[in-house]
């Protein structure tokens, strides 16, 4: 559950004032007035240099979605009995590119959830360097326990009405929970017959019909690259750091196959209904069980505790308001499952066992309380909207392909990767620096962030 948001009182009139203003317009959307919160606080530096922007009502206009489409997906199941879900696409921003960001299905889905989502894409689409908005959509729809026959009648009748407002030049929508390769392959197949064209228009598409290499890899490596790189200011490496690592989709997958690489020993896992301790670390045999686990049979992380000895698994308690899986030794954290997933508390343990370097695989798994505790210890804390931009890169990179029509190599593809997450990462340090907040990767990733996109706006006039 989302934390009530509570403004730092370090903050300037105007800057209270606007939050208010933002939460006041938009009720009932908890996770996007904490999202918008995290921002402005930090824009707080930038307002009193640029007073131009204020003038321009440019952060006003940054936090108003530019179109907001909204429609009933009616399919039938199996049984033959007919199902409604609500689909959704915010198109937030559009100043330096076509919109772009990706799909959720889940029942968890609402409005609030993907205006927070859409908000903080415009701000990660603008540090990857890439020439893209931002934009994200989804439904309550959950594909969980669905055959393929029903997730592929529900995506056709999605991308039914979705068809009329996305394009390579307009918005170009990607996966996200609950929206893999299966469900990609079935919206891009809807969007070619009812548009009879081959188009980039969605990324994360099969290999051999227009996607890219390292595409499902990228968001997990990114967020192992960028922890790096965080690491290299003070002189260390993640060989033989301990890390703690949440979910057990593609991006907690390749963030342990990345760990590994560097040498490092990813201890955890988790699904919906627990967490694994493998106290003797994940090592790549045990990924590859954990991946088919996961990818082919669909089954559940307790399988692994199982098939493993030593391994301890912990089911998923209500009743307590932290996450155990954060609660023990380690150095580095990895939070790669979904929003909230660490709150104040669970950041305390987090800094109680040793841990100095938290990078955000998930899109703001770590509540207000918790964030603020990680500044005030100062220590190696990447936020998602910077730890997490590899996905989008590399979406970027396939739109690149897709437009050129060209394959880049997996090599190609990852030493891109690499460079743009360094890219990321000094955009981050440069800004904070030089706004008086050197080592804060908070402040550095949304002011860097926010300036190309506010100036672009400027640029373009009152639209």
């Amino acid at each position: 559950m989302a934390n009530v948001v509570s403004v730092s009182p370090k903050v300037s009139n105007y800057t209270r004032d606007l939050i208010g203003e933002i939460i006041a317009k938009n009720p009932g959307e908890p996770e996007f007035h904490q999202a918008a919160t995290e921002v402005y606080e930090s824009l707080d530096l930038v307002m009193e240099r640029r007073p131009e922007y204020r003038s321009a009502k440019i952060p006003e206009r940054v936090a108003e979605p530019e179109r907001l489409i909204m429609f009933r997906v009616s399919w039938q199941d199996d049984q033959g009995r007919f199902q409604v879900n609500r689909g959704c696409r915010i198109e937030m921003n559009s100043a330096i590119g076509p919109y772009k960001g990706g799909l959720r299905f889940h029942p968890s889905v609402n409005l609030g959830i993907l205006k927070f989502l859409a908000f903080e894409q415009v701000f990660k689409n603008s540090l990857t360097t890439l020439p893209m908005g931002g934009g994200k959509g989804g439904s309550d729809f959950d594909p969980k326990g669905k055959s393929d026959h029903e997730v592929m009648r529900f995506c056709q009748s999605f991308m039914n009405e979705l068809f009329r407002h996305i394009g390579p030049d307009t918005d170009v929508p990607a996966g996200d929970i609950g929206v893999g390769g299966r469900e990609i392959g079935f919206l891009f197949g809807q969007y070619k017959k009812l548009r009879n064209e081959f188009t980039g228009v969605l990324t994360g598409k099969g290999l051999n019909w227009g996607g890219s290499l390292i595409r499902p890899e990228a968001t997990g490596y990114g967020a192992v690259y960028f922890a790096a790189e965080m690491l290299g200011t003070r002189g260390e490496s993640l060989s033989g750091k301990t890390c703690l690592v949440s979910g057990s989709g593609n991006v907690a997958q390749y963030t342990v196959e990345k760990l590994l690489q560097l040498g490092a020993k990813p201890v955890t896992l988790s699904d919906s209904n627990g967490y694994i301790y493998d106290e003797a670390g994940i090592d790549s045999e045990k990924l590859k069980f954990m991946m088919d686990l996961k990818n082919v049979r669909r089954g559940r992380i307790k399988d692994y505790a199982d098939r493993f000895k030593g391994v301890v698994f912990t089911p998923i308690d209500p009743r307590l308001d932290y996450n155990p899986l954060w609660n023990h030794k380690a150095h580095c954290a990895f939070p790669s499952a979904t929003q909230n997933e660490i709150s104040g508390k669970d950041a305390q343990n987090l800094l109680r066992n040793g841990v100095y370097v938290v990078s955000e695989g998930a899109n703001m798994p770590t509540t207000l309380d918790g964030v603020r505790l990680f500044l005030d210890a100062k220590i190696l804390y990447g936020p998602g909207k910077a730890a997490n931009a590899g996905g989008v890169a590399t979406s970027g990179l396939e739109m690149s392909q897709n437009s050129m029509r060209l394959s880049w190599t997996r090599e190609e593809v990852d030493a891109r990767l690499h460079g743009i997450m360094k890219a990321i990462h000094k955009s981050c340090v440069e800004a904070s620096s030089a706004f008086g907040t050197a080592g804060n990767y908070v402040n550095g990733a949304n002011i860097a962030g926010f300036l190309k996109v506010a100036d672009a706006m400027m640029d373009q006039g009152l639209v």
